[in-house]
């Protein structure tokens, strides 16, 4: 066995990649070989993260090894998050990254198009009015000439009965994609990412039963079935056990699943086939498809690519005959000629398939399909070989953070776990080999010198352009080609390393993705952290936009991190930049930072703010160099640790507010929930009460106790002490409950009775005319006078999960409804509770608050500063 280094360090986008740890051992080789031969693709679309059905993903790509991939319009960013206050494009972040955890459990792809998830939407048609048309189909049908499907599945209908706009758009362009995938007339390569036209053959729509249905009971009509209950040998388990294991990685949205005990059946429906010889209702997913090799008899292919193409059969049947998972060294040879014949295949294609940049084949049809088929045989090969001669490779750095403009070695490990010696050389054939013996390990450093960009999402690298993500360089009039939509989601990585192998007289290259940081933690053991390229200074604000008060002198300290990335000392100067009206002690701070190190600035800014918005701005330089950035760190169990950039600014949003100087206000945060800041910023004198608190907190001393959204549903500890929180508005308190779930209409959780529709009733559309049903009340007026012009410049939406109907003991105040739709009066419902004023309120501060707005802000003040008489209809008395 020879092992030959051909290394090249790089930042890596696609790469057939070397196992991760978990997918090592028998189990992994035993799917890898049976893979072997297995060349039809399948794609799922949805539209959002949690959309797919990974019961049958799970049953193809790992049953079947079928290649599997799921295209999710969005990532999510509309979402609500159930695990932190990541919100909008950080929530997409961390969807997206519960995806690819997902699909390692699975064995799927994962695909997205640039469509940003804006929230709820009702309808198609509301959907279309955010996402360009065209753009959306383009891009679908830019990951179906990239990824070639044989069969489309789209998860939703494409009509009102998906609910969700998002879902019937989904549904809609997925069958649109379908028919116009092969029209290179509608669709030129121009219009696709430079890819040639693909024609997929059968087009299917899902047919599931949520909750299952059982072994041997009767399919929905015309559906076919697959038994996603079976057992799977390798994996130790179900299918419908590792779907559950995959659905439980969406945990910001609380799909937290337990495996599956009994049968479980999964179900399509066909509802497009192009094959010219298949019965209609074939029981088969691939009715009508040819799925061996043979299919490619007719390609015009040189001599030898022609005779190894044809031996490849033979090949994988010998390799059958050798397969040992006790004893994997006798699969070697054969795998190595099965690996040898597929590359000697695969580079018959001709010079024309492959294009600079481009990480798929760009050729159109039969011989699309040709090259992308043998692509990935050699990915699996080269996977099943590592594993049977036992030869473990690894990329390591000393440091998980490298300074763009710095450098840093990376070592190259080549560890022999098999029975074979190993025969390792330098970067060139004159190096001296060295022989590795079974239990050696031989090492070789590079210097890694990044340049360029940070590692960052790649597509938040360009502002969003309305909800559509912006994945070129606005300058860029020439249409150059996004790779990383045509590679999939699951291939992006920031770094890896090309390493050069011949195992058994079979030459290849492979990669190892992505580069890590190694080390042991004293309380879990080895770590790997992949590294990621950073600004040699990076420099953050804590918030990227704060409250203040209007007219009122402000007194305030704005928190600066300021980080080297730098391997050596760096002298920093820091500088501040205050809005006209604002003046900050000391603006200029020089400091010098060790490596790695993050030091805490203090600035204290004092002044008066007009109303409106106002930035202040803080900047770094260092050895010539300006720094106006910084990032935020997501980090979580489940998912790989990202940074969110944003510019070092801060807009401040300076509100006419008044309120009482005695308000003191307790806030039980609830999910995704960012608003107690706010208030604090406005100057109110806020607590926070962990819900887990409330049965052991004084609640006397406040003027007004809020629950934040959503916090009932999260919290068995809440509703637990919910009666502490009505018998404080009974003693003469003012509650303030934020829009929960289906929950809320439990007995005992409001004061009186609500019900809520399924689906519940929602105002999604941010700008719906908001009419006031009683301009008298104490909320609208004191103390501050709310207007149309508080409800200007909303984001996202209205109002959530509205009360359908509510007891006549509520007094509603506002009206609002999307276009076409009844009124809903529930927007803010007050009622009396005792001796003080409970307040139910829907509307979505959770997100007008943070997004700073100023109407939004003033209208909660004057909830908070609700007391008894405000509940009462027309005719009431205002308190003084």
């Amino acid at each position: 066995m020879r092992i030959r280094f051909l290394v090249i360090v790089a930042a890596l986008m696609a790469a057939p990649r070397i196992v991760i740890a978990q997918d090592r051992g028998a189990a992994a080789l035993g799917e890898a070989v049976e893979g072997l031969g297995t060349s039809v693709r399948v794609l799922m679309i949805g539209a959002h993260p949690d959309d797919e059905d990974t019961q049958l993903i799970a049953y193809l790509a790992t049953g079947r090894h079928v290649e599997t991939a799921y295209l999710s319009l969005t990532r999510g960013d509309g979402g609500q998050n159930l695990i932190g206050n990541e919100l909008g494009p950080l929530l997409g972040m961390i969807r997206t990254q519960e995806l690819l955890s997902a699909r390692r459990i699975d064995g799927g792809r994962q695909y997205f198009t640039r469509a940003y998830d804006f929230g709820f939407s009702k309808t198609a048609a509301e959907t279309f009015k955010h996402w360009p048309r065209d753009s959306i189909l383009r891009d679908m049908i830019s990951v179906i000439r990239a990824f070639r499907p044989q069969v489309v599945i789209s998860v939703w209908s494409g009509t009102p009965r998906d609910g969700h706009g998002h879902h019937q758009v989904s549904g809609i362009l997925s069958r649109i994609a379908f028919d116009l995938a092969g029209d290179t007339v509608r669709y030129p390569r121009s219009a696709t990412n430079g890819l040639g036209g693909w024609t997929p053959t059968l087009f299917y729509r899902s047919a599931r039963v949520f909750g299952g249905r059982a072994r041997g009971a009767p399919p929905p009509e015309g559906a076919i079935a697959f038994d996603v209950g079976a057992y799977d040998a390798l994996a130790g388990r179900t299918y419908a056990a590792l779907a559950a294991e995959s659905r439980s990685q969406h945990r910001s949205q609380g799909q937290g699943n337990m495996a599956p005990l009994d049968d479980r059946m999964d179900y399509v429906r066909l509802e497009e086939s192009r094959a010219a010889s298949a019965p209609r209702h074939d029981s088969s997913l691939f009715a009508g498809v040819d799925s061996s090799f043979g299919r490619f008899a007719s390609l015009p292919l040189p001599g030898g690519a022609r005779s190894a193409l044809d031996s490849l059969d033979a090949a994988r049947a010998e390799v059958g005959r050798h397969v040992s998972l006790v004893n994997p060294s006798t699969m070697v040879a054969p795998i190595a000629r099965y690996l040898a014949l597929v590359e000697r295949a695969r580079a018959g294609a001709p010079a024309s398939c492959r294009a600079p940049g481009m990480p798929v084949p760009v050729c159109s049809g039969a011989m699309g399909d040709f090259a992308t088929t043998m692509d990935e045989q050699a990915r699996r090969a080269r996977q099943a070989l590592l594993l049977a001669s036992g030869v473990q490779l690894l990329a390591t750095a000393p440091r998980d953070l490298i300074a763009i403009g710095d450098s840093a070695p990376v070592t190259i490990t080549v560890v022999n776990h098999g029975a074979t010696p190993v025969q390792c050389f330098g970067r060139n054939d004159e190096s001296p080999a060295r022989t590795i013996a079974p239990g050696d390990l031989a090492e070789q450093t590079y210097t890694l010198a990044p340049r360029g960009e940070p590692t960052m999402p790649w597509w938040l690298r360009y502002p969003l352009q309305g909800d559509m993500f912006s994945l070129r360089d606005p300058r860029d009039t020439t249409g150059t080609p996004v790779p990383q939509l045509l590679e999939g989601e699951d291939r992006v990585e920031g770094s890896g390393a090309r390493v050069g192998l011949e195992i058994a007289g079979t030459q290849f290259e492979t990669e190892i993705t992505p580069i890590v940081h190694r080390y042991a933690d004293p309380a879990i053991g080895e770590v790997d952290t992949p590294i990621a390229f950073v600004p040699a200074v990076t420099v953050r604000l804590d918030r990227e936009i704060e409250y203040a008060r209007a007219d009122t002198k402000l007194d305030r300290v704005e928190h600066v991190a300021v980080r080297s990335g730098w391997s050596g000392p760096r002298a920093v100067t820091v500088t501040l930049d205050p809005p006209a009206g604002l003046a900050a002690d000391s603006p200029t701070r020089r400091l010098t930072l060790a490596p790695g190190e993050e030091a805490d600035l203090y600035f204290r800014v004092r002044g008066t703010l007009a109303p409106g918005a106002h930035t202040l701005s803080v900047s770094a330089t260092s050895d010539g160099q300006r720094f106006a950035t910084g990032y935020v760190t997501v980090d979580y169990p489940h998912i790989r640790t990202q940074r969110y950039y944003r510019p070092a600014t801060l807009t401040i949003e300076a509100v006419d507010v008044r309120y009482a100087a005695n308000l003191t206000v307790a806030y039980v945060p609830g999910v995704g929930d960012n608003v107690e800041p706010m208030l604090s910023q406005l100057g109110l004198h806020v607590t926070t009460v962990q819900p887990d608190e409330v049965a052991q907190t004084d609640l006397s001393k406040y003027s007004a106790v809020v629950v934040g959204p959503r916090a009932f549903d999260a919290s068995e500890a809440l509703r637990a002490g919910n009666g502490r929180l009505l018998a404080y508005a009974g003693r003469g308190g003012t509650l303030v409950e934020q829009y929960g779930q289906y929950g809320m209409a439990r007995p005992g959780i409001l004061p009186y009775p609500i019900t809520l529709s399924r689906p519940a009733d929602r105002v999604t559309e941010e700008d719906a005319a908001v009419t006031i049903l009683d301009p008298a009340s104490p909320l609208l007026n004191v103390p501050n006078k709310i207007t149309a012009q508080d409800f200007a410049n909303w984001v996202q939406e209205r109002s959530s999960y509205m009360p359908h109907t509510f007891d006549s003991r509520y007094h509603a105040i506002l009206s609002m409804h999307d276009t076409d739709e009844p009124p809903n009066d529930a927007g803010i419902l007050t009622a009396a509770v005792g001796k003080g004023t409970f307040v139910y309120a829907t509307l979505s501060f959770f997100r007008q608050l943070p997004a700073g707005n100023p109407g939004a802000a003033r209208l909660f003040v004057n909830l908070l500063s609700a007391r008894p008489g405000a509940a009462q209809g027309p005719d009431h008395q205002l308190v003084p």
